[in-house]
């Protein structure tokens, strides 16, 4: 899964767009083991990623811990940008 396809996909029921797929495939983290870490079932993790529901502020926190990143990094209420163009600016 690549960040683009939450964009065009749109966020889920929750309404939150997040990161978390992305940012577990950088790392090779199963969803299980994000799971277990968290203290949370592994269905939660698919879940999140899916925008199927929002986290619980605990839960978003420990994401945050988890991965070293702010909360704002990993979940917006608007699309993210594409790191690609981030990184090397607006495409042609």
């Amino acid at each position: 899964m690549t960040e683009n396809t939450q964009t065009r996909s749109g966020p889920g029921e929750s309404g939150i767009y997040n990161r978390i797929a992305v940012l577990r495939a950088e790392r090779g983290v199963s969803r299980q083991q994000l799971a277990d870490a968290l203290g949370v079932n592994y269905q939660t993790i698919g879940f999140l990623e899916r925008g199927d529901y929002s986290p619980s502020l605990k839960l978003a926190f420990g994401l945050s811990e988890f991965f070293g990143l702010p909360v704002e990094a990993i979940f917006s209420t608007k699309p993210f940008q594409p790191l690609s163009e981030q990184v090397y600016g607006a495409r042609t």
